[in-house]
C-alpha cells in the first residue's frame, strides 16, 4: 500500500506529457543540484533540452543514487543553471573563470550565453578586459612612431601598469606536513610530506599572485576586497609558492610552526612520525 502511494505521488510530480518528474536531481562532476524540469528545458535545442525532452529517463546516465549524471565542471554548472532560470547572466564582480564558463556554455549548446561571454562581443562584467584593450590600443599608437616611444621612455612616463597599481597587503601560506625519523635518529624515510598548501588573505591579492594555480573551489564567489582562508594551491611545492610571491614583490616577515610526535607502534624503538603545521606570512608594502 505504501509503495502504491509513493508511485502515485511520484506520478503526480511529473510534468504533463513528460516521463520526467517535475523536480530533478543532477550530479554534475560530483556536485549535486536540484531543479525543476522546466528549467532544464528552458532553451530549445540546447543539450539539456535534448536530454530532458527528447530522451527517456532510462537513456540517461545515472549515479549510484539514481541522480542524472553529467561529467562536467560541477562548480561552473551553478552559473549555467542560474542562466536557465531566467535567461539572464549575472556574475560576481571579479570572475576569472569566464573563459571556462564560455566553454561550458558551448558544450551545453547555450549559444546566447556563449555569445555574451565572448569578450569580443560583450564587455559585461569584464572591467579588466576593457583596461587591457585600452592599454593595447595606446601601446599600438605609441609604437607606430619611434620618436614618441623614445620620448616617453626618456621622460619616465612609460611605466609598467602592474607596478603602479599593485596594492599592499599580507598573504599567509600554511601547510600541514609530516616526516618520519627512523631508528637511531636516521631520517631514511619520506621527508616533509605536504598534503595541501593553504592561502589566506585578501581575495584580489591571492588571485593576482597565484593566478590559475589557485584552487578557489571551496570559496568560489568571494568578492575581491573580502578576505578568505579557504583557498589552496594546485601544487604541493612550497618553494614554487615562495617564488610566485617573490616575483609579485612580497617578502617574508614572520613564520611559526607547531608539531607533535607519534610512534608507528607501541615499541619506542620503531619509527617516529612527526606532524607539523607551519605558516609563513608575506608582506608587500
Amino acid at each position: 500500500m505504501a509503495l502504491a502511494d509513493m508511485e502515485h505521488a511520484a506520478s503526480g510530480c511529473r510534468d504533463s506529457g513528460s516521463p520526467f518528474s517535475e523536480i530533478i536531481e543532477l550530479n554534475v562532476g560530483g556536485q549535486v543540484y536540484v531543479t525543476r524540469h522546466k528549467t532544464l528545458i528552458a532553451v530549445p535545442d540546447s543539450l539539456l533540452w535534448n536530454m530532458f525532452s527528447k530522451k527517456s529517463p532510462k537513456e540517461l546516465a545515472r549515479d549510484s543514487k539514481g541522480r542524472f549524471f553529467l561529467d562536467r565542471d560541477g562548480f561552473l554548472f551553478r552559473y549555467i543553471l542560474d542562466y536557465l532560470r531566467d535567461l539572464n547572466l549575472v556574475l560576481p564582480d571579479y570572475f576569472p573563470e569566464k573563459s571556462r564558463l564560455q566553454r561550458e556554455a558551448d558544450f551545453f549548446l547555450l549559444r546566447d550565453l556563449a555569445k555574451r561571454l565572448n569578450p569580443r562581443v560583450s564587455k559585461d562584467n569584464s572591467i579588466s578586459e576593457e583596461i587591457s584593450q585600452s592599454d593595447t590600443e595606446d601601446g599600438a599608437q605609441c609604437c607606430s612612431s619611434g620618436e614618441p616611444l623614445r620620448a616617453l621612455a626618456a621622460s619616465g612616463a612609460m611605466r609598467s601598469p602592474s607596478l603602479d597599481t599593485r596594492k599592499s597587503g599580507y598573504i599567509t601560506i600554511g601547510y600541514r606536513g609530516s616526516y618520519t625519523i627512523g631508528r637511531d635518529i636516521q631520517t631514511d624515510a619520506k621527508f616533509r610530506r605536504v598534503a595541501r598548501i593553504t592561502v589566506c588573505g585578501k581575495t584580489s591579492l591571492a588571485k593576482e599572485v597565484f593566478g590559475d594555480t589557485l584552487n578557489e573551489s571551496r570559496d568560489p564567489d568571494r568578492p575581491p576586497e573580502r578576505y578568505t582562508s579557504r583557498y589552496y594551491l594546485k601544487y604541493n611545492f612550497l618553494e614554487q609558492a615562495f617564488d610566485k610571491l617573490t616575483e609579485a614583490g612580497f617578502h617574508m616577515v614572520a613564520c611559526s610552526s607547531t608539531g607533535t610526535c607519534a610512534y608507528t607502534s607501541n615499541d619506542p624503538n620503531e619509527d617516529k612520525i612527526w606532524t607539523s603545521y607551519t605558516e609563513y606570512v608575506f608582506c608587500r608594502e
